[in-house]
């Protein structure tokens, strides 16, 4: 199998990644969903950008869509079970951002809009980046494939 592909759909087989996986890409298919279209009481993609302008993410509406982006389409990764790692990592990193320039400032509780949550995505995002899909993904039959 080519090293690059491998090296993205690689997985280990168990269903314990699978809660993980179709949880949090609910989340941020939710979440995404909300900064891009308005869905879920959301502000829609001119509105988040506004948002993103006025706390210094410049600028916004690149910033409004990247972060949107990276959760409504690396959310439906991770409940397809496709590109996991990589998806992971770059929600990983979109987590990062907002706590650092959203959440930090608050503390660690959400009642005071802190950072616990983001946190909680994080470290789920950090443990399939580095475990991978596991069993019933898209990324497990691609691998099956390849490797026959």
């Amino acid at each position: 199998m080519n090293t690059s592909i491998h090296s993205l759909i690689t997985t280990k087989l168990g269903l314990d990644t699978l809660p993980l996986r179709i949880g949090a890409g609910l989340i941020f298919t939710a979440h995404g969903a909300q900064k891009l279209f308005g869905w879920f009481g959301g502000y829609g993609l001119e509105g988040t950008a506004g948002w993103m302008e006025s706390i210094g993410l410049a600028p916004g509406t690149l910033m409004a869509a990247a972060a949107g982006g990276a959760e409504f389409i690396g959310g439906l990764l991770l409940i397809a079970g496709l590109l996991v790692r990589p998806a992971a990592m770059v929600l990983a990193i979109t987590m990062l951002v907002a706590i650092i320039f959203v959440h930090l400032q608050n503390g660690l509780f959400m009642s005071n809009n802190g950072y616990e949550f983001g946190l909680a995505l994080l470290v789920i995002s950090l443990g399939l980046a580095v475990r991978g899909a596991g069993s019933l993904s898209v990324d497990d039959l691609i691998q099956n494939k390849l490797t026959k």
